[in-house]
């Protein structure tokens, strides 16, 4: 005889949909049309955007990482569209960090020095 989930009143539970895909675990909609994230405010941190060149993880390619911007949703994606034309190379968002393509510290730091912002050069 076989068991049977009592976890729930009726003792079925779901256990595989094609249906939507992943959800968002706040508002239950689905990952691409979720609101709780667009409305997340910008983190505030020291004032100073850190520009870094890192190269963990990533089978020996360089990535240059933009963190500390004060700059939340439509705004962070416009500016990290911005520095991947100025350098000429792709990139991602990635927890309110940009991604550059290769060892561009130079050229982003004069960017983001000509749009206001205060910029350090961290790591070595």
């Amino acid at each position: 005889m076989a068991k049977r989930d009592k976890s729930s009143g009726n003792g079925s539970r779901l256990v595989y949909s094609t249906d939507v895909g992943r959800r968002c675990p706040q508002c239950a909609r689905p990952v691409a049309e979720c609101v709780c994230g667009k409305d997340r405010p910008a983190s505030v941190g020291d004032g100073i955007v850190r520009i870094q060149r890192e190269t963990k993880g990533r089978g020996g390619k360089a990535v240059t990482v933009v963190r500390g911007l004060p700059l939340a949703g439509a705004e962070l994606k416009a500016l990290a569209k911005a520095l991947k034309q100025h350098c000429g190379v792709g990139g991602a968002i990635k927890d309110g960090n940009i991604e550059i393509q290769g060892d561009q510290r130079e050229a982003i730091r004069s960017k983001l020095e000509k749009k206001g912002f205060t910029v350090k050069l961290a790591g070595g």
